[in-house]
């Protein structure tokens, strides 16, 4: 990527999660940036120009679903990747946020190493490109 670190944003509510993931993904390279409801993650989203995208679906003020509708709706954000990172583990679920344009989806509980490497994947199927 040009020697330049992959931005990754992470979504959810829930401060430990945020903090494993902070330090999981700064510990690859990556540069964190981090919301706590969905009105933050869409400021930032507009404002920091995240490479990739994870997002919880249960969140207060705007849930993952909503926020992922407005970045894929968005032109200037809908090549984002976004990846649902979300305890619901329902078929209905699963495919309403992929019809919504998620690029991967992940349930919670998940392993660390495989968030790793699908973020991987999206960052390099992306380009690195800002």
């Amino acid at each position: 990527m040009d020697g330049a670190k992959a931005r990754i944003l992470i979504c959810d509510d829930d401060p430990l999660l945020l903090e494993l993931m902070e330090f999981r993904l700064k510990a690859k390279g990556y540069e964190v940036v981090k919301a706590v409801d969905g009105a933050e993650a869409l400021e930032k989203v507009r404002r920091d120009a995240p490479d990739v995208v994870v997002l919880d679906a249960m969140m207060p003020k705007a849930d993952g679903l909503e926020v992922l509708a407005r970045i894929k709706g968005d032109p200037a954000l809908s090549e984002i990747p976004v990846v649902m990172l979300t305890a619901r583990k329902g078929e209905k679920d699963i495919v309403s946020a992929l019809d919504k344009g998620a690029d991967d989806y992940l349930v919670k509980p998940f392993i660390p190493e495989e968030l790793l490497a699908r973020l991987a994947r999206l960052i390099a199927r992306k380009g690195g490109k800002r």
